[in-house]
């Protein structure tokens, strides 16, 4: 099935992408772009977490989302979608929020870490992980209320701007004495609307997308 991606990048590529052990923390809007990227392009061990159950708002945007998923939780139904895709996948789904506490259960040997969570306090907990265990990461800021989706971008967290949500965490990554130069995706654009946070489906879609594609570019280094 992966036939078209080994002959683009050569099967040596391709077993450096099956290898790789990617935790993905959150599966909605941002991580549910991710989370199909990687299942599509030969990443077969993969772990997920997100608390939350499909909801009818998450029709618009979300891939877990369909009439017959509604009210199941969102890591049992991706879970499901990945074994229809590659049976011989390798997926461990978690149905809890990501805290301080629970943290310390997971596994230490990911080579990737996928942060499309939405809480501030578990992408600080995500960044002193990666930290600690040596484990890359790529954590994804503010999308909502953004309409423009050719101004979201990957950058390093120091580098961000008209972000609210990178602003809050780089002090606390200061705070904690972590590393202020992770890669992150954002937006340029200042948000559309303030308040209650709104989203079409186009600006998170990229953003899980330009996730993944960073870690196969990091993983491959075809240039």
């Amino acid at each position: 099935m992966y036939k078209r991606i080994i002959n683009l990048i050569g099967e040596e590529s391709f077993t450096k992408i099956k290898n790789t052990k990617i935790l993905l923390v959150g599966v909605g809007g941002v991580g549910g772009f991710a989370y199909e990227a990687l299942i599509r392009s030969g990443f077969q061990n993969i772990t997920i977490i997100d608390k939350d159950k499909v909801e009818i708002t998450n029709l618009n945007r979300q891939l877990v989302a369909t009439l017959d998923t509604l009210d199941k939780a969102k890591v049992i139904v991706a879970k499901d979608k990945a074994l229809r895709i590659n049976e011989n996948i390798k997926i461990t789904a978690i149905e809890a929020f990501l805290d301080e506490n629970n943290i310390k259960t997971l596994e230490k040997d990911f080579d990737y870490i996928i942060d499309a969570c939405d809480t501030l306090n578990a992408k600080l907990e995500l960044i002193k992980f990666a930290s600690i265990n040596n484990i890359k990461i790529i954590s994804s800021m503010g999308v909502g209320n953004r309409l423009d989706a050719n101004l979201i971008k990957i950058t390093r967290l120091d580098k961000t701007c008209n972000d609210p949500l990178a602003k809050r965490l780089r002090k606390l990554v200061k705070e904690n004495n972590l590393n202020n130069k992770i890669p992150v995706v954002c937006s340029e654009e200042l948000p559309y609307k303030k308040g209650e946070v709104n989203s079409m489906i186009t600006s998170p879609g990229i953003a899980g997308l330009l996730m993944v594609n960073y870690i196969i570019n990091d993983i491959i280094k075809p240039y």
